[in-house]
């Protein structure tokens, strides 16, 4: 049985070491029990509403979410954000709101989180290939976020995910790459993830914009 206790902090943990935690709780005083907060959450809402895949030594934690038409905004989500962040809530809800803009237009699995304890990526890749085998039996394409500069050098490029032009988090926030997995019959498209993104008016912010997609061979 998957414990959301046990496996909160892991999640809490692997967000406060990325860059995208720095951004969501800039003070690092405070980063820390919001963190947790969040995580515990996002743990929650998996396993009420999506798939918590983990392993047996509970090194790492995949939350999933399957998208069979395009999602909108939660209010659910968004009522159990504010009442478990409370003042915290806003850039919580700001990032959601540029992930939502973004969102693939064609059925899919969201990998919502990845985290993975130091040392156990082997772990995690045999973790999300197991996923993978059960979505290429349904023909579903999977998509994900990787925060940082170097999306084809991350652990999920390796599973044939590809990067498409990021959104950068503003303010002063990191390059957020989106990662598609196309499905076993859509060969390299990217189906319903265009290589350059566009923002919905009215969902995402205005200060918030879309890079250039990397070419191919380069970080």
């Amino acid at each position: 049985m998957v414990d959301r206790d046990v496996l909160s902090p892991l999640v809490a943990e692997s967000l406060s070491a990325g860059p995208v935690g720095g951004w969501l709780v800039p003070d690092v005083t405070e980063r820390p029990e919001v963190l947790g907060r969040y995580a515990r959450l996002l743990v929650s809402w998996g396993l009420e509403h999506g798939e918590v895949d983990t392993t047996g030594d509970r090194s790492v934690v995949a939350v999933w979410h399957r998208r069979l038409e395009v999602p909108v905004s939660s209010a659910a989500w968004m009522y159990d954000l504010h009442r478990a962040l409370g003042r915290h809530a806003s850039r919580f809800a700001l990032w959601q709101a540029y992930l939502d803009a973004v969102v693939p237009q064609v059925p899919h699995e969201h990998l919502a989180h990845l985290a993975v304890r130091p040392g156990r990526d082997e772990a995690a890749r045999a973790l999300l290939a197991a996923h993978h085998r059960v979505l290429d039996g349904e023909g579903l394409p999977a998509y994900a976020e990787v925060a940082g500069g170097r999306p084809r050098e991350s652990l999920l490029a390796g599973l044939g995910y590809e990067p498409r032009s990021p959104v950068l988090l503003e303010p002063d926030g990191p390059a957020l790459w989106r990662m598609w997995r196309p499905g076993p019959d859509s060969g390299r498209s990217c189906g319903g993830l265009p290589p350059r993104g566009r923002l919905r008016r009215g969902v995402t912010p205005l200060c918030g914009r879309l890079l250039p997609t990397p070419p191919l061979g380069s970080p």
